[in-house]
């Protein structure tokens, strides 16, 4: 594709910045903060400022995605003048998840001191609480990958029948009665 957006300013969309660029016409880097440098290594953010074919949009944010059957552009706000941008792309890339969105979860499910989900209760996914299971990058220590969470979150079905065939009664005989 000739137009990339990515939104996220960590490493891991600095990363596909600077892989995205060798091949796409223009870059483009969403990110709501004021620049790069508050999550983005000193390394990445020096050479997304040297490429010009990447544009940083700073103070902003995606607010529409536009297509029928699949992407043909996004709608970008510039969240401090108002001002609304339309990106003619097939491509955009989410890469947003090195801050775990935990807050809402209950008291009771653990998390450890970055807000990730301790897992390994009764099996290697299942959270604190019977019934409840984390996968991918939101399970504590994991390896924080695309191929890692799918393969994880295949794995966790098996333990999921599991919990749930203890949860049936043992058996479910049926009598028959007959009304007088």
């Amino acid at each position: 594709t000739d137009v990339v957006v990515i939104v996220g300013g960590g490493n891991s969309a600095g990363q596909a910045a600077m892989f995205l660029s060798r091949s796409a016409g223009s870059t483009y880097v969403v990110v709501r903060a004021d620049g790069l440098s508050a999550m983005m290594s000193s390394y990445l953010t020096q050479r997304i400022d040297a490429d010009p074919d990447v544009t940083l949009l700073t103070h902003s944010e995606v607010v529409e995605l536009h297509g029928t059957d699949r992407l043909d552009a996004v709608t970008i706000r510039n969240n401090q003048t108002g001002e609304a941008t339309r990106i003619d792309t097939g491509a955009l890339f989410i890469m947003i998840g090195a801050v775990p969105n935990t807050d809402w979860l209950p008291d009771d499910i653990d998390v450890d001191d970055r807000g990730f989900v301790v897992t390994g209760a009764s099996s290697p996914f299942a959270a604190s609480v019977p019934g409840v299971f984390a996968v991918g990058d939101i399970r504590s220590g994991s390896i924080k990958r695309v191929a890692s969470a799918v393969g994880e979150g295949s794995v966790v079905v098996s333990a999921i029948h599991d919990y749930l065939d203890a949860l049936a009664p043992a058996s479910a005989t049926v009598t028959p009665t007959t009304a007088d």
